[in-house]
């Protein structure tokens, strides 16, 4: 796994898709859930995303634009629209609050050529896709024309059928157009993608970062990963530190601790010791004194809290 990949651990849409063929002027659809991620796609029509903070975001035909919680956001046919805006929550799939008109289906062809919008909610699963959101701005936008087009082709064909299994196929196809959407903004001209993101596409810098996340228990030197590398240990240090901003021992460390944290919530049964071994760390308390110096609290504080 790579370091983009791993973040996406704890990111899946899953049942929580909106459709709608049936949207005409005047619309406001308002997302109150207040979801860590969201992703709003539409397949025919336009409209403006408009985030509670921030400036709105046109979504024009086949645009794709993320917003980042927990601040709620409003779909709109127009900037000042007429329309009485809807709270559209976990239950918007229903006809009467805007949603589907099929409980499988989406496409409903009696009802002309109105605008199809799809959005999905991402919930937030650890502190390991936390590392992804800090990534981005609250709202970012991908016009059409990408490497997302031949996935919404693909979901234009789902939404358009009633099929066993529909839901699931389009959950999947919405989490591939989140991983093209954020791609294709983390590489556009002039922008500011993290670090480590560059860093991944460098020979020497890219493969240590594989190499850390691969198998973040190994007991990691810099000699070490340099032999791996096949460079030598100044080169390698030089070049992660010039790229990812740190050296990587440290961000070894703050990886393992990132990864140690959401094990501590996910495994209830299993001991420090146990965490500390998971993570690369034969003494437990040579581990809980980096956990705490990097998350300013103890293993054990950490798991009561969460």
């Amino acid at each position: 796994m790579d370091a983009f990949g791993d973040l996406f651990r704890g990111l899946r849409a899953q049942g929580s898709l909106f459709g709608s063929s049936t949207l005409t002027p005047p619309w406001s659809l308002h997302f109150v859930d207040g979801a860590p991620l969201t992703l709003c796609t539409v397949l025919d029509g336009q409209g403006w995303i408009v985030p509670e903070q921030g400036e709105p975001e046109p979504l024009r035909d086949r645009d794709t634009v993320v917003v980042r919680g927990p601040a709620t956001f409003t779909f709109v046919d127009e900037i000042g629209t007429s329309a009485e805006p809807l709270a559209c929550g976990e239950f918007c799939a229903t006809p009467e609050l805007g949603g589907t008109r099929h409980r499988l289906g989406w496409h409903d062809p009696g009802q002309g050529s109105g605008t199809t919008l799809i959005v999905g909610a991402y919930p937030l699963r650890g502190e390991i896709s936390r590392r992804l959101l800090e990534a981005l701005p609250v709202v970012l936008r991908v016009e059409s024309g990408g490497t997302g087009d031949p996935v919404l082709d693909h979901l234009a064909a789902e939404v358009a059928v009633d099929a066993p299994g529909q839901q699931l196929v389009l959950d999947r196809l919405l989490d591939w157009m989140l991983v093209c959407t954020l791609r294709e903004w983390f590489d556009r001209p002039g922008g500011e993608p993290p670090a480590w993101w560059e860093a991944q596409r460098d020979p020497v810098a890219g493969e240590a970062l594989r190499l850390l996340h691969a198998e973040p228990a190994t007991s990691w030197t810099v000699a070490a990963l340099a032999g791996r590398i096949g460079v030598s240990r100044s080169t390698l240090a030089k070049r992660f530190t010039d790229l990812v901003g740190e050296p990587p021992l440290t961000y070894l460390t703050r990886w393992r601790m990132t990864l140690a944290a959401d094990l501590l919530a996910e495994r209830g049964s299993a001991t420090i010791g146990e965490i500390a071994r998971t993570v690369g760390y034969a003494d437990p308390f040579t581990f809980s004194t980096a956990f705490k110096r990097i998350r300013g609290t103890t293993p054990s504080a950490h798991r009561r809290a969460t």
